[in-house]
């Protein structure tokens, strides 16, 4: 496992640094190669503790060495260890850098899938917890919530249209973290509403997340390779000269903002249900914990909706800002069929 997690960090840092002629985007992969190695510490860590206490340097020991001690500090490890691949806030610090500094369609992989791997990683673990799971979800929704917002309240004040992308990735790992939070705080109360819609909305927009963010990136890549510039106060217009990658890019912001009928409402939709569905049965302490969330989801899904109306608006109406974006032209057919297949699979997953 930790070799293969090593060849994914190793291969990534190469593709992010594929124009490494410029010294910045060398420094940002460097950065990037360093933070994924104190990542992968953390785990080499956890994985040693394992092997002295069991025997066995193995996810398969994880249910014995939780049956037999406590369980929260191992788990943090695995936690801070998975939390920098997935982006997490406060072990954030690589993604707003490397995902601009990669081509568009290696960013459409990192955010899409490979920073997934991390929440793979954190749901493997909790599979094995045993102890300490209210005080473990606790930390998972807390930690989650406070992405999200921060995420998309950071998104909304870029220019860079790919940065832009990328804090909004920390937005939807806050979503599907506070999922899981909520799910493994459904098993530590036996409330299995909780446990089956906390963990089955978190699941569903990991899936969800790779298809509309990965759109989102193939559409940027598109405006970049027409106007060669990620500045998105250099472009507009860009909806008479680039049509089908406007109508994407919009079909892109409408999942990611969490509306209907695409896929992203679905997955939020789950995890709401879940949260009001406890309410009636939780104590006080349990039903200010979800009022809060509730609280946090809404303002993460109206923060996302001004922050992608903002940027639709900025890129693709009025009239062009720059001699670049008046010199915009659709792109060809290879790059656009990609993104049609991903809107398709989005809307077919929301009805």
């Amino acid at each position: 496992f930790l070799i293969v997690w090593e060849i994914m960090a190793v291969s990534s840092f190469l593709l992010v640094t594929f124009e490494a002629s410029d010294t910045s985007i060398m420094k940002t992969g460097i950065s990037y190669l360093i933070q994924m190695h104190a990542g992968m510490f953390f785990l080499l860590i956890a994985f040693l503790l394992l092997e002295k206490e069991t025997g066995v340097m193995s996810f398969d020991s994880l249910t014995s060495y939780f049956s037999t001690h406590k369980n929260l500090g191992l788990f943090m490890l695995f936690f801070t260890g998975f939390g920098i691949k997935a982006g997490f806030i406060p072990l954030h610090t690589w993604l707003p850098q490397a995902h601009p500094a990669a081509p568009s369609h290696v960013s459409g992989v990192m955010s899409g899938v490979m920073i997934k791997m991390g929440i793979y990683g954190v749901i493997r673990v909790l599979t094995s917890v045993r102890h300490d799971l209210l005080l473990i979800g606790l930390i998972i929704l807390v930690i989650s919530v406070f992405s999200g917002i921060l995420g998309i309240m950071m998104a909304v004040v870029q220019k860079d249209l790919k940065k832009m992308l990328a804090y909004s990735s920390l937005e939807n790992i806050g979503i599907i973290g506070t999922g899981t939070g909520l799910g493994v705080i459904g098993m530590a109360t036996g409330n299995n509403a909780l446990i089956l819609l906390g963990f089955s909305g978190a699941l569903l927009h990991v899936l969800n997340h790779s298809l509309f963010k990965s759109l989102l990136f193939f559409s940027a890549g598109s405006v970049y390779q027409a106007t060669h510039t990620r500045n998105i106060e250099q472009q507009g217009g860009l909806m008479k000269r680039m049509p089908a990658t406007a109508l994407l890019f919009l079909v892109g912001s409408l999942a990611i903002s969490g509306l209907p009928p695409f896929n992203g409402f679905i997955s939020e939709y789950l995890i709401y249900l879940g949260l009001f569905k406890s309410l009636s049965a939780a104590n006080l302490q349990l039903s200010v914990v979800l009022l809060a969330t509730i609280t946090g989801l809404c303002i993460i899904g109206g923060l996302a909706v001004f922050g992608f109306t903002r940027a639709f608006g900025i890129v693709f109406l009025g009239e062009p800002r720059s001699e670049k974006a008046s010199l915009a032209t659709e792109r060809e057919n290879s790059m656009i069929i990609p993104q049609v297949f991903a809107a398709i699979l989005m809307l077919l997953i929301g009805l």
